[in-house]
């Protein structure tokens, strides 16, 4: 039996050798000291050996099994370390290499245009806020002084969610203000941006949701020349010191007196060409003074307080500072589009 178990450490430890992988050792480890084992058969035999040397064979059989086990426990490791080793240089990175560059996005144009806007507004001392897209009619319409039966009211022209038209999505962010006027006491000086909703049919300069940007000034002794002033600095801003706007009268129920703001032409400077249809000014948008219903629904005196108000495009906004032709452009997200900004 001594050569036996000197025979299957021999041949043991060389197998282990050569072991080239885990489930290879795996193989040898069940091949010698599983339950069918070469040295396990052995061992099996150790009854019919005289009683005397038993002891002896038994401890020897132990110190080769504790052997094949150290060698097994060993090979295994070095087998994990070349494992790594391997996978480390399969997966090795050249950092010589010029790496390939990340493409990073940036900004909407429209948002570009509305920080802008965001920007020059508060130099002027205005507070942005924000409100919620499904109003009140009470807000949208009622406390802005228009009445049931004017026709922006109309289903036709509005997205009512409820069947007795007292909630909507909002038409215009107008209803900040009148939010900001019950909130706050003048003065005011408030820049509402955010989308809105109307049912327009899609073309190139319409779409059913868009954003507006609506400001509002309340204060003792508040005039036209302010609003003028105000707006003049926003285009100059936004367009360059050349820019020149005109006010035109118009009618808007919450403000009175009203005015459409045009601004001129900056391909033609009021020559007429096809940017601006002939005309040599292009509509930007529409303002006015407070009209004192407005200011009485919310709780302001009008003859101690005065304001005005203004309602811009900022898609519009964006098309001109951008010079952008088509509006749809601005919500396809085709990427041939956005790279350009």
């Amino acid at each position: 039996m001594k050569e036996q178990l000197e025979q299957i450490r021999a041949s043991a430890m060389a197998a282990l050798d050569q072991a080239a992988d885990a489930p290879a050792l795996e193989a040898l480890r069940v091949k010698i000291l599983g339950k069918k084992g070469e040295l396990t058969a052995v061992l099996k035999t150790m009854g019919a050996l005289p009683a005397e040397e038993r002891p002896a064979m038994g401890q020897m059989a132990n110190t080769v099994r504790a052997d094949i086990e150290k060698r097994l426990e060993q090979r295994r490791s070095e087998l994990s370390a070349q494992a790594l080793q391997a996978k480390l240089r399969a997966e090795a990175v050249d950092v010589t290499i010029p790496g390939q560059p990340v493409q990073q996005g940036h900004k909407h144009p429209m948002y570009k245009a509305l920080d802008e806007a965001k920007e020059i507004f508060i130099g002027m001392g205005f507070q942005i806020l924000d409100g919620p897209e499904v109003e009140l009619a009470e807000y949208n319409f009622t406390k802005l002084n228009t009445e049931e039966g004017h026709p922006a009211r109309d289903w036709s022209d509005t997205f009512y969610l409820a069947e007795d038209s007292s909630v909507l999505l909002r038409t215009q962010t107008s209803p900040m203000q009148i939010r900001a006027m019950e909130a706050m006491k003048p003065p005011i000086r408030i820049l509402a941006p955010g989308r809105v909703f109307r049912k327009d049919e899609v073309d190139a300069t319409h779409s059913p949701m868009f954003h507006q940007i609506e400001g509002l000034v309340v204060d003792k002794g508040i005039t036209m020349a302010d609003l003028k002033g105000t707006l003049e600095t926003l285009v100059k801003s936004l367009y360059g010191e050349d820019s020149v706007i005109r006010l035109r009268p118009h009618h808007f129920p919450f403000t009175e007196p009203s005015c459409e703001v045009d601004v001129q032409c900056f391909k033609c400077h009021g020559e007429g060409c096809p940017t601006c249809k002939g005309e040599g000014w292009i509509e930007l948008l529409g303002a006015g003074m407070v009209h004192p219903k407005v200011l009485e629904n919310c709780g302001i005196d009008p003859n101690e307080y005065s304001g005005f108000a203004f309602g811009i495009g900022l898609e519009r906004m964006a098309m001109r500072r951008f010079q952008i032709s088509d509006l749809r452009l601005i919500f396809e997200n085709d990427i041939r589009f956005l790279s350009q900004f």
